[in-house]
């Protein structure tokens, strides 16, 4: 790979578990110099990722400053800064949830959301200064940043990105990357978890979290022009070992839905880095047994990628007790708790500052552990 060709930086979605990202690009920051510009020309997003994605384009000519920013709006937070949690508020969006299942499911007014997500789209549009990422990609800081969001009526896992205006949109199947002026309608879509969170509507149709449906979360960066790709993921460590022992109670509800939000989170980012890695494997055989053929567009892809050292459910154990009592009922009525092995879910949920910042140091000290393997990627940008 030759010196000099682009970075891209992928932040998987996950909701909670987003700090850790953050606690990887702090290490990141660290290493680069103290008034450094932003190493990376594509960022991409999905869910939380997309939130952590837009803030570090919007501040991409400091990318210290950019770090420290989005570190101290997760060290601060709290659940009601994300979502209203309050009683009244709970019983009236299970109220309508009940009511539209005697009116074919539907709704006529909001979209249908267990939880109100008001007080993050004034979070985001206050912290989040939008206006400044086309000044930041005019200016030469980035190439593109880009979130993906999944159409409810399309089936469409879109990517929506900004970039310089030559980048071309691209459709493959039910995959598809359109130019935009990114907003917080955008992050709020990209993150809107189903059910739990309201579908934002984008142009002609709703959209829900980006994790769903999204097959090849590498493809974005990919298609914006990077070469090579530091993936920063939010699951467990890969290598656990398989549970052995029998279970006697069958899954409590929590425990389901956890099954089903790794699925849509982990499985996906998995799946698209091993066929990555197979293909690079393919490529370098190619050029190793056939000198003579001429691969000039077809070249391995450098990857990189920073995953949690430890299982984020044990975190997330210590920390139900942190969550408003509305919720921390919610979370103990359908098992989301040690006893109902549906922590997971709460991983997911736990907008809290004492978890949030345990998973900030996690990911700092994950990254710092792979100080060598940081350093010769930004060498090779």
């Amino acid at each position: 790979m030759e010196n000099n060709s682009k970075l891209g930086l992928v932040l998987s979605g996950g909701g909670a578990r987003g700090a850790y990202q953050v606690g990887v690009l702090k290490a990141i920051a660290e290493l680069q110099p103290k008034r450094g510009h932003n190493p990376f020309s594509v960022i991409t997003g999905t869910s939380a990722g997309a939130i952590n994605a837009v803030s570090l384009a919007s501040s991409a000519n400091n990318f210290r400053l950019a770090v420290k920013k989005l570190e101290k709006v997760w060290r601060d937070i709290h659940v009601q800064d994300v979502y209203d949690v309050s009683g009244r508020n709970m019983l009236v969006s299970t109220g309508r949830l009940i009511y539209s299942l005697f009116h074919q499911g539907a709704s006529r007014s909001k979209p249908l959301a267990l939880l109100n997500t008001d007080p993050l789209r004034n979070l985001l549009s206050h912290t989040i200064q939008f206006k400044n990422i086309s000044r930041r990609i005019e200016s030469g800081y980035l190439d593109a940043v880009a979130v993906t969001a999944s159409g409810y009526t399309s089936s469409e896992s879109v990517t929506f990105y900004q970039a310089h205006s030559e980048q071309e949109k691209w459709s493959h199947g039910r995959r598809r990357g359109i130019p935009s002026t990114l907003t917080v309608g955008h992050l709020l879509a990209s993150s809107a978890i189903p059910t739990l969170m309201p579908a934002e509507k984008l142009s002609r149709e709703y959209f829900g979290d980006g994790a769903l449906r999204q097959l090849a979360p590498l493809s974005p960066a990919l298609q914006l022009g990077a070469e090579k790709i530091l993936v920063i993921g939010v699951s467990g460590n890969p290598t656990h070992k398989p549970h052995e022992e029998a279970v006697l109670e069958p899954p409590s509800m929590a425990q389901m839905i956890s099954h089903i939000f790794n699925s849509a989170f982990i499985d996906s980012m998995e799946n698209d880095l091993e066929h990555l890695i197979r293909i690079n494997d393919l490529v370098g055989l190619v050029e190793n047994e056939n000198p003579h053929i001429d691969v000039e567009n077809v070249r391995p892809v450098d990857l990189l990628l920073i995953n949690p050292s430890i299982e984020f459910d044990k975190i997330a154990e210590k920390h139900i007790r942190d969550l408003p009592y509305s919720l921390r009922t919610l979370m103990r009525v359908i098992g989301a708790t040690k006893k109902g092995r549906g922590a997971s879910l709460a991983s997911y949920l736990l907008f809290e500052s004492e978890f949030c910042m345990e998973l900030i140091q996690c990911g700092y000290e994950d990254a710092m552990e792979e100080e060598a393997a940081l350093r010769d990627l930004f060498i090779r940008s």
